[in-house]
């Protein structure tokens, strides 16, 4: 998962069955990319997970030249606080109130709580209790 702290909104995820970056970490930064495309300079920060450190990922990430990698410190889950509580949520709103009969279904299900219900309904705390949707949409209000 890829989130804009700007606005928190989920903007690139993936599920996969490994944590290989073919199937995590890179479609979700081609995902985010096309939703949110990069036009000034952005940190990217992670935790130190294979997907995000491996050469392919890397390797990408450096084809931007507005992008600088960062990653959490050895052993300090504080550093990725803010994703790890996006699948703290998850769990609790959505995966633990499901028996998915299918890696679809569960895939559909995960689609539905992220593009319909996290980034256009689901009131944040740190937003001033707006969605990602209404928090983003309210400030380029301001901005014109």
């Amino acid at each position: 998962m890829i989130m804009d702290l700007y606005d928190r909104k989920v903007i690139g995820w993936a599920l996969s069955k490994s944590m290989r970056a073919a199937e995590t970490t890179i479609p979700a930064w081609q995902m985010a990319i096309k939703n949110r495309p990069i036009e000034r300079n952005l940190i990217f920060h992670s935790d130190r997970g294979v997907q995000y450190a491996c050469h392919a990922f890397t390797k990408l990430l450096k084809k931007h030249p507005l992008v600088l990698q960062s990653m959490s410190g050895k052993g300090n889950c504080w550093d990725n606080a803010v994703a790890e509580s996006f699948f703290k949520t998850l769990k609790s709103e959505l995966v633990y109130q499901q028996n998915f009969q299918s890696r679809a279904m569960a895939k559909q299900a995960v689609f539905e709580y992220i593009e319909i219900w996290y980034n256009r309904q689901r009131r944040h705390s740190s937003l001033g209790y707006l969605s990602p949707f209404d928090y983003y949409n309210g400030q380029l209000q301001h901005v014109a």
